[in-house]
């Protein structure tokens, strides 16, 4: 099983994300506010700024304090996805 690391030490498995998502609009804040009326909200950010939201298989919606390219890139295998400031 693969697992993900998400922030702060969570880690969430990889064969369960079905998608990880910018908090930003209003279809995904409904998404939120519905998935913790029912109870299947998750909050990994520990207080922080939520930056992606990542939906489960499980009906499950967790909130996390990073990027969702960061999520991603570590989904994929890599640490985190770094960008080359001094290339210019």
């Amino acid at each position: 099983m693969k697992l993900i690391n998400i922030g702060f030490g969570n880690l969430v498995s990889a064969q369960r994300l079905l998608s990880v998502i910018s908090p930003d609009s209003a279809p995904v804040k409904r998404l939120v506010q519905e998935a913790r009326d029912r109870g299947m909200l998750i909050d990994a950010s520990f207080g922080r700024k939520t930056r992606s939201v990542l939906v489960m298989d499980t009906d499950h919606v967790i909130l996390s304090a990073l990027e969702p390219k960061t999520v991603r890139a570590r989904a994929d295998g890599g640490e985190e996805e770094e960008e080359d400031e001094e290339e210019g």
